[in-house]
């Protein structure tokens, strides 16, 4: 279930065919794509944008995928990813995701992703104020919004 407490992004869309299998039913792998376009979607819900942060030269990496996989989702319909941050640390930070059939509501996947901060030489670095400023008041929006 999304928290309550901070800011969650909704981004729906079709299941294509060319990630499903030979039943229909979404490959596990293209869980992992969706994880990374509901991010890219929540960035840009936020008023952020990915690319701006590679621009300046930094970059997340992935260091862990977890997915909890509860109910097969199939070839034609419409899911709903839920994304969130969950943890923020000085260099990085854990999204969270629930991804759901749109119409349902039914859990298919639950799962998070783990990024660490990382400049242009490969090395971990800190994250930038202006983002730690943005996930820590993404975290904070239940107290935006009263």
């Amino acid at each position: 279930m999304p928290p309550t407490d901070r800011f969650v992004s909704q981004t729906t869309f079709h299941i294509r065919y060319a990630e499903t299998d030979a039943m229909r039913i979404v490959h596990h792998s293209s869980y992992v794509i969706y994880f990374e376009e509901a991010r890219s979607d929540y960035t840009r819900q936020r008023g952020s944008d990915y690319a701006l942060f590679e621009r300046d030269g930094l970059f997340l990496a992935v260091t862990e995928v977890h997915a909890r996989y509860v109910k097969p989702a199939r070839y034609g319909q419409q899911i709903t990813i839920h994304t969130w941050i969950e943890d923020l640390q000085s260099r990085g930070l854990v999204f969270a995701y629930e991804i759901t059939h749109a119409e349902t509501g039914e859990i298919h996947v639950t799962g998070t992703t783990k990024h660490l901060c990382l400049n242009l030489d490969g090395k971990v670095t800190r994250l930038p104020d202006a983002w730690r400023h943005w996930a820590d008041r993404s975290m904070d929006d239940k107290m935006d919004k009263e």
